[in-house]
């Protein structure tokens, strides 16, 4: 039986690694075809491979390429909470302790980016020696440029040195104050030789993020994956996309885009074009246009949601021209007054007018993403969303109508991470599903008791640890969470305390030490101004306050 790599074909010269290249381990802590496909992996893979001072090998949960016997440093790419426990399995399949203060002079920097841990890597801080924060693109090179010059030193040597890095984070080095042992976090205190606070490290370049491997093993089998922009101009106030990664970048067209193309044509025909709002880069009809030469007529497109202002003929020719069957906008909801509290700058009109374009273009489906469980939200909200799918129903009746639906969870560096999870947001998925269901709409929900998993995680600190290494036999699930909660009772603040509590704007956050492009007034000022346009349903400013109907008495 071959190996899913053999199939690989790279777009990307590897070096050859020289005598006494450092041997390292690059981790993604799910299967093969899941990580091939993470643009993220794929970047600082190919970020590794084009060094000769490096000598990198691959490993996923369902096997990996020859591993050296002692390698120097290990490290994971973590897009997505519910995995952290094959970040556990893949560790002790490397023979490594799970805790950092465990590991001995001779055990590997354990290191980690993405997504998870730069938001907020207070839950897993005490696994993690070393964590980046912000983009890989010159973080990489820097950190690893930097350990070159201190191998040989001891382990505390060489963290020390590495804590002087900008977006290089080494937890040990910061020490979590506690009210009590489960009451908030009162401040975080540095060692008197690192700095107080990290930066995240922000890449200001226009060449984007581009496959360095395409292979029919990935999860979208052989997409050539472009980065069209970075961050998102919306700013909607849940937003971890917006806020964290800040300022909104866009690829140069003659410079960046279209060369990627060319590359990516050249090795395949299906290409997908990412960003969390790709119809806002200033130059995407010319984009549009060079892919409908002849040329590319084979050419097979995928792409990301698009806001639904940006909808015309040019683009669903395009998307109709290369194979695409349809179009997904986010909505976040069917209400306009809600729109307006998540600063999402959409309105009914613009939304028919979509689904109009499609269907006149030629599309056969319409997907639109919505959120429940919205701070401000009530049950005419909710409604509302069953009354824009039942309008859009009418105005485009060929379009197959998808509405995907998630649970609005806290994310940190956003306006909104001071609010809890909205209990009632279980029970409006429900409805969403019968009302949905009778007008023939496909309804996709999201695991509410997922996202309460990924609200502890989201929202956690260093209390964590313990729970989240009880939750890998227990199993990543509501249930697993609320049994390890009930056996640790005592000696971490309740379940609620994490997932349904509003906090106060005046309380030390786990991640404040850990600073993004949006200061923290800033978020504080932009979480008022959402709950402006509501103000007897705002959220209160003061002291936390209990949503979940268990904490009661």
């Amino acid at each position: 039986m071959s190996l899913p790599w053999a199939a690989e074909i790279h777009l990307f010269t590897p070096a050859v690694p020289e005598t006494g290249a450092m041997p390292i381990v690059w981790a993604f802590p799910s299967t093969y075809n899941v990580g091939i496909t993470s643009l993220g992996y794929q970047l600082i893979w190919g970020i590794l491979a084009q060094r000769s001072d490096v000598r990198v090998s691959r490993l996923f949960t369902d096997g990996g390429e020859v591993l050296p016997s002692r390698p120097e440093l290990v490290g994971f790419s973590f897009a997505w909470e519910l995995d952290y426990p094959h970040i556990f399995n893949l560790l002790e399949q490397l023979g490594i302790p799970l805790l950092s203060h465990e590991r001995q002079n001779h055990h590997p920097l354990v290191f980690g980016g993405g997504p998870v841990l730069s938001a907020n890597p207070e839950p897993f801080a005490n696994f993690f020696d070393v964590i980046l924060l912000g983009d890989g693109e010159e973080l990489i090179p820097n950190f690893l440029d930097n350990y070159q010059a201190i191998r040989n030193h001891n382990r505390p040597e060489k963290l020390l040195r590495l804590a002087q890095i900008p977006g290089i984070y080494i937890p040990q080095f910061y020490q979590p104050v506690y009210q009590s042992i489960t009451g908030f976090l009162e401040t975080v205190i540095p060692h008197p030789e690192v700095p107080p606070t990290i930066k995240r490290q922000t890449y200001k370049g226009n060449t984007l993020a581009t496959s360095t491997v395409v292979t029919p093993h990935a999860a979208w089998e052989n997409i050539y994956l472009v980065e069209v922009v970075r961050s998102c101009p919306e700013m909607c106030r849940f937003c971890l996309a917006s806020y964290l990664t800040l300022p909104f970048r866009n690829a140069e067209i003659n410079t960046g885009l279209i060369p990627a193309i060319q590359r990516g044509v050249a090795v395949t025909h299906r290409i997908g074009l990412l960003g969390p709002s790709v119809t806002q880069h200033p130059e995407f009809p010319e984009l549009l246009t060079y892919l409908n030469q002849p040329e590319f007529d084979a050419l097979r497109l995928s792409l990301a949601s698009v806001r639904a202002a940006t909808v015309d003929e040019l683009l669903v020719e395009t998307l109709v021209r290369h194979q695409s069957q349809s179009l997904t906008i986010a909505v976040e909801s069917g209400s306009e007054r809600l729109r307006q509290v998540i600063n999402k700058k959409l309105t009914q009109p613009e939304i028919f007018q979509a689904a109009k374009v499609a269907q006149k273009g030629g599309l056969k489906g319409l997907k639109l993403y919505s959120i429940v469980g919205v701070p401000t939200e009530n049950e005419t909200d909710v409604q509302a969303t069953v009354d824009l799918m039942q309008e859009l129903r009418k105005i485009a009746p060929r379009l197959r109508l998808t509405l995907g639906c998630s649970t609005f969870v806290p994310k940190a560096h956003t306006p909104w991470q001071w609010l809890g999870v909205n209990p009632q947001a279980e029970k409006r998925l429900q409805f969403l599903s019968k009302h949905l269901g009778k007008l023939g709409v496909e309804f996709r929900p999201e695991s509410y008791k997922d996202s309460l998993v990924q609200a502890v995680i989201s929202r956690g600190d260093r209390r964590l640890t313990q729970l989240l290494l009880l939750t890998r036999n227990y199993g990543v699930s509501l249930g697993g969470i609320r049994r390890a909660f009930k056996e640790l009772r005592g000696q971490l603040p309740p379940l609620d305390f994490y997932v349904h509590q509003d906090w106060s704007e005046n309380r030390f956050l786990p991640w404040q030490h850990l600073t993004g492009t949006v200061g923290l007034a800033m978020l504080v000022s932009h979480r008022q101004r959402s709950f402006a346009t509501a103000p007897s349903t705002a959220p209160p400013a003061g002291e936390w306050r209990v949503n979940s109907p268990e904490s009661r008495g």
